[in-house]
C-alpha cells in the first residue's frame, strides 16, 4: 500500500500529460491568418468529493472525516503536491474543509469558502481566469460543478460511497475539455 500513492501519482502526471498533448494538438489553429503571438489562457480545474466522513451518529448533519478519510485526505494533499495551484475552495462543512486542509497547509494556500447553491460559475471562471485551482465539494455537487465549467451536462451525480473520483476540467482559450479520473 505504501507503494500506491507514488503508483498513482506517477500515472496521474502521465494521463495528465497525455491530455494536455491531445488538447494542445486538438486545439490547434487552422487560420494562418490568426495572430499567432496571442498567448493561450489556461485555467485548470481539479474538483474532488470529500474523503469518507464519520457516519457513526446518523443525524449530524456535519460530521468529520473517519480515520479512513483523514488518511485519503493526506493522499490527495500527496497527488496534489506535484501539481501547481493557485487557489483552494471548499464548502463550508467539516468534512470538505478536513479534506482540502492537507493541501491547504502543504501548498500554504488558503481555503477559501464557496455556496454551491448561490454560485456565479462566470464569475467564478473569469475570478479564477488563467488559475489552476483544487475544488472540494460533495456527491451532489462536485458533478454539478464541472458540468457548469464545461457549459453542457457530461458527469452524473456521483454515488454515495465514490470518494476517490477526480474531475480536471481545463479551459483553453474559453475552449473547455474534461476527464475523469479514479483514485483508487
Amino acid at each position: 500500500m505504501q507503494d500506491f500513492p507514488n503508483r498513482f501519482i506517477a500515472n496521474f502526471l502521465k494521463l495528465l500529460l497525455s491530455t494536455l498533448l491531445i488538447t494542445g494538438l486538438s486545439g490547434c489553429k487552422e487560420d494562418p491568418r490568426e495572430d499567432d503571438n496571442k498567448e493561450s489562457v489556461i485555467s485548470t480545474f481539479y474538483l474532488i468529493r470529500h474523503a469518507e466522513k464519520d457516519r457513526v451518529d446518523s443525524t449530524n448533519l456535519d460530521p468529520e472525516l473517519s480515520q479512513k478519510g483523514l488518511d485519503r485526505a493526506i493522499r490527495w494533499a500527496e497527488v496534489f503536491d506535484k501539481v501547481k495551484l493557485d487557489a483552494i475552495y471548499s464548502t463550508n462543512y467539516e468534512r470538505t474543509t478536513m479534506t482540502a486542509a492537507p493541501t491547504s497547509v502543504k501548498k500554504d494556500i488558503d481555503i477559501q469558502f464557496y455556496d454551491p447553491e448561490t454560485l456565479d460559475i462566470e464569475g467564478f471562471k473569469i475570478r479564477n481566469e488563467g488559475m489552476d485551482v483544487l475544488i472540494v465539494g460533495h456527491s451532489n455537487t462536485t458533478p454539478v460543478f464541472a458540468n457548469q465549467l464545461l457549459g453542457e451536462e457530461e458527469y452524473e451525480q456521483m454515488d454515495d460511497e465514490d470518494n476517490s473520483s477526480l474531475f480536471i476540467v481545463r479551459i483553453i482559450d474559453n475552449r473547455p475539455t474534461a476527464i475523469r479520473l479514479n483514485m483508487d
